[in-house]
């Protein structure tokens, strides 16, 4: 219709430039229209002042004279002749690429038949006939790369592992380099597991002026379906840790169902949680708490399990690489007083084969003793003084001691050790502890997670209830069992402390994680915070002991919450040489980075080292890669490399200087294929929208692709030609005026004013 009313496509309207080629000056257009309209305005005044006509009202007059003005202005600029110059592809010299999604996704079934096969019943209605009248038609299929067919029967069944839009058209760019490429027609569902369309694509393309047709297939909306958006969980754990794992997942069809949490280690179930599920569109959150088992990589299972009637159960699942590393971790623990929180502690300590603590406890003011040292020489003057001697440990612990014993020095490397080192510390509370202990002036103030009291008196010998904060609920520090509201009231039920002292306020950034009331008071109790590479907390008493002298015989309340504190303190302590990767599962595409941060001795970065890494793969794969500096990072080297193909993925990285070992540290990854079409599955409208209007192109609906043969020509890409459109002579201009003058007559015939 709007082509039978304006001579043209509605695409040559959206690209031409409107002209006027009427002889006369363009500017008098405009003023030939306020001469006719006041002219026209005047006589209409006068003529119904009369009396002989009969008397219309104002609103009426000016209904009249606006049809007649409306009428004029079609006259005169039909005169002066507009018209459309446009930009057209010259017929029978320009390519149309058609390309057709044939990934897994569009195997899925609506309505009777496939995504695919309505992408191709589409093509074969008629639409390739009319382009191939006027275009050579090159047709292609898709998936993670691109693959030209002859004939639309050559596709599927889709079956791909992979959607790559983005690298598939810049393969298409690449193939027609010098060839005159008109316009790109892709049908797709819009699913892609790269991540989206890279902008260098779109640059490329519009670089070109190729415009990109997007025609979407499936539904915008996925029915009956539960799905997994993500898990985060730690890639590194020590072996035997209780970890805590997130799981965001969202559903369609299901409010209020029940279903179950699960994570396994292979077929070994580790955790199991019961949920109610969450209203339509709306990402929900749960939390799994699990323990990660011995040591070695871990592919770990993630799975809501299945609904009734759902749809698609591929996506109700997702794997993460978890390493449960088997290396034992140091603790330095220095206590100024003999206290029973020091017995309890080292108590707690000895049952967790991961963690090794060493202690120095002040017997007197010029007296160490030393517990669980490697060997006689070890801290056998003092407290480190040097660097090397300190970051040696992978966590330190201060309790009852004033901030005075330490020499600014040693103050310095405390905060260094954390800082730079990136290690764990505790502050415990204590007569001579935190503000009594005057911290606040001390070196190691800016590390703390609490801005200290200015005044002293604030150790208080008084019993003190605690309680868990919202924070605290799903901490894996405070979790004493799995579930979250039995955890909350077994807090609530632990034995009352024997002590406590205010730790003053957090700070911004600081999550506290368990409170406590003393007398009227309610005070944070245990307070962490990530500070530089490292992290610190407080825990503003001494007396958790209570806790395992009045409970019942068999109770491991307080040694569970100890063990879990001292794990978290050094769950991020890393040595000289850290060895990352951005993810640890790739899917489909096996291409990754290597990164290695190097560190010296005193753990400045290493920026003279020299880095190699040694690849181990599936099926007996082997490589070695040397790393090179990363650009303005001191320290820290890179290499990309492609995993060839699915499987588990070990890098063994090693950094020298000269002829001495720096380190070596080891990062586990593995290649997924065939994974990603499962997620996701409803049509990706805004990808293909976005791709298609920046690019020039337009999205389209499949009912709507009989009309891409009349757009298609309105390209500035390929073979073109400028032409002019004449539209004076459209017959929407003439039935307007007819209408309107048609209009006018009705008016006036109601109004009895003919």
């Amino acid at each position: 219709m709007f082509e039978f009313l304006f001579k043209y496509p509605l695409a040559a309207f959206r690209k031409g430039e409107l002209v006027l080629l009427g002889s006369w000056p363009h500017w008098l257009l405009p003023i030939l229209i306020f001469v006719v309209a006041a002219i026209l305005g005047l006589l209409s005044f006068t003529r119904h002042r009369s009396r002989s006509a009969p008397v219309l009202s104002r609103g009426r007059l000016g209904v009249i004279w606006l049809l007649e003005v409306l009428t004029a202005v079609v006259i005169l600029t039909v005169l002066w002749q507009p018209a459309l110059v446009v930009t057209e592809l010259q017929p029978r010299q320009n390519i149309v690429a058609v390309l057709v999604d044939d990934s897994a996704s569009m195997g899925r079934l609506e309505e009777g038949s496939t995504r695919e096969e309505q992408a191709v019943h589409a093509l074969q209605s008629g639409v390739l006939q009319q382009l191939q009248r006027n275009f050579q038609t090159r047709l292609y299929r898709f998936d993670a790369g691109l693959t030209r067919i002859s004939q639309p029967t050559e596709l599927g069944p889709a079956s791909a592992a992979a959607t790559h839009i983005g690298a598939s058209l810049e393969e298409l760019l690449a193939q027609s380099e010098g060839l005159p490429l008109g316009a790109v027609l892709l049908l797709s569902d819009g699913g892609d597991n790269s991540g989206g369309v890279d902008r260098s694509a779109v640059e490329a393309l519009r670089n070109h002026r190729i415009p990109v047709y997007t025609v979407g297939f499936g539904a915008e909306q996925p029915s009956r379906d539960v799905e997994i958006e993500d898990v985060v969980v730690p890639a590194r754990a020590l072996a035997g840790s209780r970890l805590s794992a997130t799981v965001k997942f969202q559903q369609h069809g299901y409010a209020g169902a029940r279903s179950t949490l699960t994570v396994r280690d292979g077929a070994k179930v580790l955790s199991t949680r019961d949920i109610a599920l969450a209203p339509d569109d709306r990402v929900q959150s749960e939390s799994l708490l699990f323990n990660v088992g011995p040591a070695g990589a871990k592919t770990l299972s993630f799975a809501v399990e299945p609904v009734a009637g759902e749809t698609n159960r591929a996506n109700n699942i997702l794997t993460r690489l978890v390493n449960a590393e088997q290396e034992p971790r140091r603790i330095l623990y220095f206590e100024g007083e003999p206290r029973w929180e020091y017995k309890f502690i080292r108590r707690a300590a000895e049952d967790d084969r991961m963690i090794q603590l060493v202690s120095m406890l002040r017997t007197t003011e010029n007296k160490i003793y030393r517990q669980g040292v490697g060997n006689p020489q070890e801290l056998a003057d003092g407290f480190p003084t040097r660097a090397q001697d300190l970051f040696d440990y992978q966590a330190l612990i201060i309790g009852s001691v004033d901030a005075g014993y330490f020499t600014p020095v040693q103050q310095q490397l405390i905060r260094d050790f954390v800082d730079r080192r990136g290690g764990g510390l505790l502050l415990l509370g204590g007569r001579q502890s935190l503000a009594d202990g005057v911290w606040g002036g001390s070196e190691v103030a800016p590390a703390l997670p609490v801005i200290l009291p200015d005044s002293k008196e604030t150790f208080h010998r008084d019993p003190a209830t605690v309680s868990l904060t919202p924070a605290g609920v799903d901490s894996v520090i405070t979790r004493l069992v799995d579930d979250s509201v039995t955890n909350v009231e077994r807090w609530k039920k632990l034995p009352y402390l024997m002590d406590y002292q205010d730790p003053g306020k957090p700070k911004p950034g600081a999550t506290v994680l368990a409170q406590m009331r003393g007398g009227e008071r309610e005070m944070p109790l245990l307070v962490t915070e990530n500070y530089g590479r490292g992290r610190t907390a407080v825990l503003a008493t001494g007396g958790t002991w209570r806790w395992q002298m009045s409970l019942p015989l068999g109770d491991k309340s307080h040694d569970l919450f100890w063990q879990q504190l001292l794990r978290w303190l050094v769950s991020g302590t890393r040595g000289r040489v850290i060895a990352s990767v951005p993810k640890v599962t790739l899917l489909d595409d096996g291409r990754t980075e290597i990164t290695a941060d190097v560190r010296d001795k005193d753990y400045h970065p290493a920026a003279d080292a020299r880095v190699t890494a040694r690849m181990i793969g599936p099926g007996g794969l082997a490589a070695a890669l040397e790393l090179s500096p990363a650009p303005n990072a001191p320290g820290r080297f890179q290499v990309a490399w492609s995993a060839p193909k699915p499987g588990l993925y070990v890098a063994e990285l090693t950094a020298r200087r000269g002829a001495e070992e720096i380190g070596s540290d080891v990062v586990t990854f593995q290649r997924q294929d065939g994974v990603a079409e499962n997620f996701h599955t409803e049509q990706n409208r805004a990808l293909l929208e976005t791709l298609a209007t920046s690019t020039g192109g337009r999205y389209l609906r499949p009912s709507q692709l009989a009309s891409i043969a009349g757009e298609i020509p309105y390209s500035q890409a390929g073979i073109t030609m400028q032409q002019i459109k004449e539209l004076w002579n459209m017959p929407i201009a003439f039935l307007l005026i007819l209408s309107l003058r048609a209009g006018e007559w009705v008016l006036r015939r109601t109004w009895g004013v003919v």
